[in-house]
């Protein structure tokens, strides 16, 4: 058991990703209790307006629709350190800001909007440059344990951060939930400095003349001649923009169909990100790229789960189908991402990791906004169901085409029923 452990969590023992790793998780609670407070305060705002709450939503992710890209190609180029430490900071500045507006009680609705626009431009820069740096903090070796990490990191904060804002929120109302954010940012900073650049896994980089002239379509050719590449970040595409916006589908679910309050909300959060934690760690063991076939499968599990979870009739139901939607969600995510790290030569690392969050989160402006549509219409659980069935269909259509290219075939065998013996002693 101790060995298994060890396993697990072999990357914390490098001391540059185990400083990376803390500062995260300290950051991420702040960020998912802001995204609760946020939700709520836009609800509150807009008269539970759900296409109010898919607005913020493509605000945020529209910057990374129209800069990761550019900011793979400075990946490619730059210190990776540094450009982490510049959008954290720039990140804490905004957190501050919008504390302040909440507290002082000034905030109105166009000012979210606006927080969320920026918000999307620092997590446009940082994000890329986070997915492409963890390869220089553990090496290739450990990288898919690594990844593996960051989802578990990603996912606790997920369970912890919305279910201390959704009581934070009952008992002191949002302004505090933002300026705990805004303090807990600070973490990335201190963990960026205390690093020990000497100990980065820089080797297989090409030399900074060649880095000097690195070009986004290249990074696009390149993917584009990978089919193997090509097929997880096609199938992911719409996945994202159709079922992974249980941000702003869950907050309606929750306030709109079942009538409850903050601390409920938090709970359909935290059961997602259950699920997503022990899919996250469920991942740690694996060693070497995940094949197509896994990919594909964990995508039929997010799919149907997904689906199920619009259908569900009862507060209880959601909440239990929660739990095997956010396992199969991360597994699915996390196998398709080291699929395309660990495929991908480290020249064109930054620039195939920003298309990657390009397809993950860039579709977010596209679908927020239709499914907010979709959900003030003709309800949130219509929002969720819809899109876990465009996401199965999508990845029945993919499984097709693989089988085709590939030559393979799907066999079904129907094993035969055990036969039993009567003796007489058994009488």
């Amino acid at each position: 058991m101790q060995a298994k452990l060890s396993t697990m969590f072999q990357s914390l023992q490098v001391r540059n990703y185990r400083l990376f790793a803390s500062g995260q998780l300290i950051k991420l609670i702040g960020v998912w209790m802001m995204f609760i407070a946020q939700d709520w305060l836009v609800l509150e705002l807009s008269d539970n307006s759900a296409t109010a709450l898919g607005v913020v939503t493509a605000l945020q992710f529209t910057p990374v629709l129209l800069l990761t890209l550019l900011s793979g190609r400075l990946a490619d180029r730059y210190d990776k350190r540094m450009l982490l430490f510049v959008a954290n900071a720039f990140w804490t500045v905004l957190a501050l800001a919008m504390a302040l507006l909440v507290i002082t009680g000034l905030v109105q609705l166009w000012h979210v909007f606006a927080f969320a626009a920026l918000l999307g431009i620092a997590n446009a820069v940082e994000t890329p440059v986070r997915q492409a740096f963890v390869s220089e903090l553990v090496g290739t070796s450990l990288l898919p344990n690594a990844l593996s990490l960051n989802a578990a990191v990603f996912n606790s904060a997920r369970i912890v951060g919305p279910a201390v804002a959704g009581l934070a929120i009952a008992a002191f109302d949002v302004g505090p939930v933002f300026l705990f954010t805004a303090l807990s940012s600070i973490a990335p900073l201190v963990t960026v400095i205390r690093m020990r650049p000497a100990e980065l896994h820089r080797e297989a980089l090409p030399p900074r003349d060649e880095r000097a002239s690195a070009k986004v379509v290249d990074g696009l050719r390149y993917v584009w001649r990978r089919p193997d590449l090509l097929l997880p970040m096609a199938v992911m595409s719409v996945i994202g923009m159709s079922l992974f916006n249980f941000q702003l589908t869950l907050a309606a679910l929750a306030k709109t169909v079942f009538q409850t309050g903050a601390a409920s909300f938090g709970l359909f959060s935290t059961a997602l990100a259950v699920g997503a934690l022990v899919g996250a760690l469920a991942g740690t063991g694996r060693r070497s790229r995940p094949s197509v076939w896994l990919v594909l499968g964990a995508g039929v599990g997010c799919a149907s789960f997904g689906t199920l979870v619009g259908l569900a009739p009862a507060y209880w139901m959601v909440v239990t189908l929660l739990l095997p939607t956010g396992f199969f969600m991360v597994y699915f995510a996390q196998a398709a991402n080291q699929r395309v790290q660990l495929g991908t030569d480290a020249a064109f690392r930054g620039r195939v990791m920003a298309l990657w969050v390009l397809v993950f989160l860039g579709t977010n402006p596209v679908g927020a906004p239709l499914i907010g549509w979709v959900a003030e219409t003709y309800g949130a659980g219509a929002s969720i169901w819809i899109g876990g069935l465009i996401s199965l269909a999508t990845i029945l259509i993919a499984l097709t085409w693989q089988l085709r290219r590939s030559g393979a075939r799907l066999r079904f065998r129907i094993l035969p029923m055990p036969r039993f013996y009567v003796t007489s002693a058994d009488c």
